[in-house]
């Protein structure tokens, strides 16, 4: 496996009263995709650059295959870093800026174009290796940035919101385009993104921050489906929360009188007591949606009743805002899985039922 593991123990940092990390402990595995995924301002960018080399932690530990690389200035520790302004040198083309490190370590011309050509081929812009950074869009002048930071063979990629300043259809192609980069050369790749959906589409991993701390890690089926907390669940897509009590138990099912609705069933292979008060999840995408009364489900499906507050058709799917009988406000989402010949069946005001297998919801946590 190419690539370093990077090893992060009880990393702080302090910007005067700020604290920017709070005690945050990692480990990234030699070649994995990792993200760092968190709202504005939460540490993820922080952590990179202390990573990088471009900050120093006020306390805690950073190690490169067991080497611990708080002493080395950053063009030391084999990463390099892609950053989201592109920071390409406007008076040199393109082939000069991938070129550039190479350059810097004196590095025989045969081996510059031979190098900087096999990177050209590798971000698909063969062909443009004469412009100046001007004459490019946004997302070749990254790609340039990209190749630029690969051309060295650093043992860690880093990408500090590579794609935030790019079009969404741009973006992912970028992203899917870095994912092939990716397994191609087959190094460790950390990016920090505040987007769920491209930390879900390409990571090995995630790591979720907020507030100078890490919540959860894990693959993006764990975070999306066993999310450890509240706020992992509300920012990893789409949620309906609802808070209860925990009445009654059998096995892996637990019956919950929640305030908002009633009792529910819900499955968990984590232990609560009953009487313990709790806080249940379940994606919009889980939730059928019907105009007539669901018949023969099982016992432990939930079944509510309401009227569609808000319709929102979005091509491949339709959002659905639904007032209950407890005047809960419900998301869903029901994908069109086939040609609407006259439009969604369901519709602004109609009266709807809603069911879920309580193996669709999620204990989050107690409260």
């Amino acid at each position: 496996m190419k690539g370093s593991e990077v090893r992060v123990e009880n990393a702080d940092k302090k910007f005067g009263d700020f604290h920017a990390l709070k005690s945050v402990s990692l480990t990234i595995k030699k070649g994995e995709f990792f993200s760092l995924l968190g709202p504005s301002g939460c540490g993820k960018t922080t952590l990179l650059r202390i990573i990088a080399g471009f900050e120093e932690p006020t306390a805690g530990m950073v190690y490169l295959d067991d080497v611990d690389v708080i002493p080395l200035p950053a063009d030391k520790r084999h990463t390099n870093t892609v950053f989201q302004n592109y920071a390409l040198f406007p008076h040199l083309s393109v082939f000069e800026n991938i070129a550039f490190p190479l350059r810097l370590k004196k590095v025989p011309f045969e081996q510059i174009k031979e190098k900087v050509t096999r990177y050209l081929q590798l971000v698909h812009l063969v062909g443009q290796e004469n412009k100046k950074p001007n004459q490019l869009s946004g997302g070749q002048k990254q790609r340039v940035a990209i190749a630029r930071a690969l051309i060295n063979e650093p043992s860690v990629l880093l990408l500090d919101e590579p794609l935030s300043a790019l079009d969404a259809k741009l973006r992912h192609q970028l992203l899917m385009d870095l994912d092939l980069i990716h397994d191609e050369i087959g190094i460790t790749f950390i990016y920090v993104t505040h987007d769920q959906s491209e930390a879900l589409s390409v990571s090995d991993r995630i790591a979720v921050m907020n507030e100078g701390r890490v919540l959860q890690i894990g693959t993006p089926f764990e975070i999306y489906e066993a999310p450890a907390d509240t706020f992992v669940a509300k920012f990893i897509g789409e949620t309906n929360i609802l808070d209860g009590i925990i009445t009654a138990h059998n096995g892996r099912f637990y019956t919950i009188e929640t305030d908002q609705l009633g009792p529910i069933m819900v499955t968990s292979d984590r232990k609560f007591e009953v009487g313990k008060k709790v806080r249940h999840a379940i994606r919009p995408e889980k939730i059928d949606i019907t105009k007539e009364k669901p018949e023969g489900l099982p016992d432990d499906f939930n079944i509510l009743h309401g009227k569609v507050s808000e319709s929102i058709y979005s091509g491949f799917q339709s959002q659905f805002y639904v007032a209950t009988d407890q005047k809960l406000p419900f998301k869903v989402y029901q994908q069109h899985e086939s040609y609407l010949e006259r439009g969604p069946a369901i519709r602004w005001q109609d009266e709807v039922f809603l069911n879920w297998d309580a193996d669709d919801g999620y204990i989050v946590e107690l409260i």
